[in-house]
């Protein structure tokens, strides 16, 4: 089986599957006998979370790309829906917020600045529309806290309770969406 080992100041042996991959994390003090220990021990998390890695880049793969014109049409009504549920989600929280702006982005669904503008990605039209709800809520709640503590996600849930459930089908359907994007 094949890994890229990454040694750093830490104290423990972690696995991580990234991009089809099986990276294992170790202590610099970890010696090679220890990290093959570990990986024996951890044997079938890794060949199961590598196998279902590995069919979801397979699927990336075979994904099909949007249009310019298909993009900027989401992009369009992205600016209007979001609109919308941030103006029905920022009393619900208590909050305000400044300039809206609507992406095209490979790595983020929203994101919220110090000066309270917010930022959503167009392929949140793809998703359902509480999951849609559910990025809203979040980059509103970092209006109050712009961190991701506790209070935090306090805060996401008083709002919006069924959050971690939406964001699990984003973290599960996510890079689908994100596939469709040309290079």
């Amino acid at each position: 089986m094949e890994f890229e080992v990454i040694r750093s100041n830490r104290k423990t042996l972690g696995a991580e599957i990234r991009g089809g991959k099986l990276i294992i994390r170790a202590p610099f003090f970890a010696t090679n006998k220890e990290i093959d220990r570990f990986m024996l021990k951890n044997k079938k998390w890794i060949e199961t979370h590598l196998a279902k890695a590995q069919a979801k880049e397979q699927a990336k793969a075979s994904v099909r790309k949007l249009t310019q014109e298909e993009i900027n049409a989401l992009a369009s009504r992205a600016k209007e829906v979001i609109q919308e549920r941030v103006a029905h989600y920022a009393p619900l929280v208590g909050v305000t917020y400044g300039r809206i702006t609507i992406r095209r982005q490979k790595s983020r669904w929203g994101s919220c600045s110090s000066k309270g503008n917010l930022n959503f990605n167009c392929l949140l039209m793809l998703a359902p529309p509480e999951v849609l709800d559910s990025v809203v809520v979040h980059e509103l709640c970092h209006r109050k806290e712009m961190n991701h503590s506790k209070r935090f996600y306090n805060e996401v849930l008083r709002v919006f309770p069924d959050y971690r459930e939406k964001y699990a089908w984003l973290k599960e359907n996510g890079d689908a969406l994100i596939a469709m994007l040309p290079e």
